[in-house]
């Protein structure tokens, strides 16, 4: 019941933009059954268009990696996928960029729940798609992983939205909108995303290393051990 025209260029957005090396990615897509191959077949179109290259060029939506160590690891996660579930967009290297840490947008579907690239930290331009029948389903398959910093919900039904917002392990969780926040709320993950919130006066404290020194002035008044 999602507007898929907004959910589509959002997801295409959540994570190409920054080249997928960003912590609120949203690298994994659950499409709800009735609208599954709609959503993929689109996806996969949109995401070829996205422009790679240099940073330079004020065109660019998609430039290289930041090391050569991390393209491999990226790479690396490609070629697992293949193994893994269905390519629908990219693969490999963008035509034309036959040297540097350049990657195609890439798109898996069909991938299953146990896929590493369901599972693991990829942090590169590459996403997986997985399909769901319930919202208990869907929440099941949200949750099932270690990590818990960012969710993106698009929905038209409030109550829904709310229900499943609620029950999601996340710490930030954005409905029918795309990382757009009120720098005052809290910044932070759970579960094996993060430790502790920033934002607001949050970063105070986050940034604070605390110390406290407890000073007698007046008589001792200590337990006694071991004296007769």
């Amino acid at each position: 019941d999602a507007d898929l025209d907004a959910a589509i260029n959002a997801t295409v957005f959540g994570v190409f933009s920054l080249n997928g090396e960003r912590c609120t990615a949203g690298s994994r897509i659950l499409v709800e059954e009735s609208v599954y191959e709609e959503f993929v077949e689109r996806y996969a179109a949109q995401a070829k268009r996205v422009k790679v290259g240099l940073p330079s060029d004020p065109t660019t939506e998609v430039a290289a990696l930041v090391h050569p160590e991390h393209y491999d690891k990226v790479m690396s996660y490609v070629e697992i996928g293949k193994e893994e579930a269905r390519l629908v967009a990219g693969g490999g290297r963008p035509e034309g960029f036959e040297t540097g840490n350049f990657v195609e947008p890439t798109v898996f579907a069909d991938v299953s729940p146990d896929a590493r690239i369901f599972q693991e930290e990829i942090f590169g331009p590459v996403v997986a798609i997985t399909p769901f029948k319930s919202d208990e389903e869907a929440l099941q398959l949200a949750n099932n992983t270690k990590y818990g910093l960012a969710a993106y919900i698009w929905t038209s039904d409030l109550k829904r939205a709310h229900n499943f917002s609620q029950a999601v392990e996340s710490g930030m969780v954005w409905l029918n909108s795309n990382n757009v926040r009120d720098l005052r709320t809290p910044f932070g993950g759970v579960k094996a995303s993060g430790l502790g919130h920033e934002g607001g006066y949050r970063s105070i404290d986050f940034y604070t290393e605390q110390q406290s020194v407890h000073i007698n002035l007046g008589e001792v008044h200590n337990p006694v051990f071991g004296k007769q």
